[in-house]
């Protein structure tokens, strides 16, 4: 049996290597399809530990996502710890969906967390205001959903992580 200090260790590895897969290149016409890893990894972390990851972990979380992207600073620390405060009202609920029911939740969340960066983005001039493509990163979040799931609850079960 692992034990229990090390499931932080599971926990940041996780994010580390979601944060990886969220800076992996992608051709130009792709950009647009990009799954949200990091903020997936954390509405899995804080639906399935609600006690131990939360609002100030997405916060930290967001904020070291900021650094990596070279954005405005507190940019996805904001929408991070907003998706967190969201996930945590409803882990309860979560928990009992259905993975077709969760990953409609994960489209909505991610889709929460990029439109609130995009409006932002849009306020401070880093970006103009155009379609709304950058939301196909909410759906592919979505289809990848059901199968991070699965890896993350394994990996959780496996390592004894509570």
């Amino acid at each position: 049996m692992v034990p229990r200090a090390n499931g932080v260790w599971i926990i940041i590895l996780s994010l580390l290597l979601a944060y990886l897969l969220a800076i992996v290149p992608f051709p130009d016409w792709a950009m647009h399809y990009r799954p949200q890893w990091v903020a997936m990894v954390l509405i899995y972390w804080i639906m399935a530990l609600p006690y131990r990851v939360g609002i100030g972990a997405a916060w930290f979380a967001g904020l070291f996502m900021d650094i990596l992207e070279g954005s405005l600073l507190g940019l996805n620390a904001l929408s991070f710890a907003l998706i967190a405060y969201i996930t945590l009202s409803l882990h309860q609920r979560l928990r009992m969906f259905s993975a077709l029911q969760q990953s409609g939740m994960i489209l909505a969340l991610v889709g929460i967390n990029m439109t609130m960066t995009y409006w932002i983005k849009v306020a401070t001039e880093q970006t103009d205001a155009g379609s709304l493509l950058f939301l196909l990163g909410a759906v592919s979040s979505a289809f990848v959903w059901p199968w991070l799931f699965l890896v993350m609850r394994q990996l959780r079960r496996g390592f004894n992580v509570r």
